[in-house]
């Protein structure tokens, strides 16, 4: 009995595992889309850690902010002010 269950449950597997002719199509042509929008016929290159990923896509950005920060800072903020102070630039 255990070994007709067995049999029984893994022909249930291959079914729900075998491809219609309906899927393939669609599988290749998923296959072909990806393989198309390759520009000159050119392949893509290996991928990005994780560690990468996160240095250029997270600190990189934010260090990038905070340096044009500072220069734009550093470049508008208020001018010391000078000790004799004149009739035109002052209000009294």
């Amino acid at each position: 009995f255990h070994i007709l269950r067995h049999l029984v449950w893994r022909q249930l597997l291959l079914n729900s595992l075998r491809l219609t002719p309906m899927m393939i199509h669609i599988a290749s042509a998923i296959n072909l889309l990806a393989l198309g929008n390759q520009e000159d016929g050119t392949m893509a290159g290996e991928g990005l850690s994780a560690l990468q990923t996160f240095a250029y896509f997270f600190v990189a950005p934010i260090a990038f902010f905070a340096v044009i920060t500072v220069v734009v800072l550093a470049l508008t903020s208020d001018r010391k002010k000078k000790s004799a102070s004149s009739v035109i630039t002052s209000i009294e």
